[in-house]
């Protein structure tokens, strides 16, 4: 067990660190697709995106308060409100959509 960890251990480093070298020493010019640049530019927002979105619906036992949580942190960020303040409006609906579920007012 103790020797599997080490394994894994080196070929995450491997291919992480393949995935940031090999564009740098495959790409020696600089880019001047203005397509391909576009491209590049939104992948960190996609990304991000994709990976906290569905982790917002599955963070409450119930889906009624993820969803109002996340209508209100898409409003206030549509808005342009700060991060803080989105995800402390975002909190208090989720609170605030539970104890109305659970008839406490």
């Amino acid at each position: 067990m103790h020797n599997k960890f080490f394994l894994y251990l080196l070929v995450t480093a491997g291919v992480t660190y393949l995935v940031r070298m090999l564009p740098m020493v495959l790409m020696k010019k600089k880019i001047k697709n203005r397509f391909i640049l576009s491209f590049l530019h939104y992948i960190p927002y996609a990304v991000l995106s994709v990976m906290t979105v569905p982790a917002i619906f599955f963070a409450t036992d119930s889906l009624i308060p993820a969803i109002g949580g996340f209508l209100v942190a898409l409003v206030l960020a549509y808005k342009g409100k700060s991060l803080l303040q989105v995800a402390m409006a975002a909190c208090a609906a989720v609170l605030l959509c539970s104890l109305i579920m659970m008839g406490i007012p």
